[in-house]
């Protein structure tokens, strides 16, 4: 299969990463890729919120009709 880098590897990598790019804009991209999580995140909750909600007001609705 498929050998990841490991130890000496993996900091070669990173010092060729950080040469070709730069620090300054490599913490830019963590940064955008971090606020994109976030924002993926509060989505998913406020997505859930949502469909709790409508579940509710179905339920509420059922009830009210069979009272009626």
């Amino acid at each position: 299969m498929f050998n990841l880098p490991q130890g000496a590897e993996l900091l070669i990598i990173l010092f060729i990463v950080i040469l070709l790019f730069g620090v300054g804009r490599i913490s830019k991209v963590a940064g955008e890729f971090g606020k994109g999580i976030r924002a993926f995140k509060e989505g998913l909750q406020s997505s859930a919120e949502e469909a709790t909600d409508k579940k509710a007001e179905s339920t509420e609705e059922k009830t009210v009709e069979s009272k009626g």
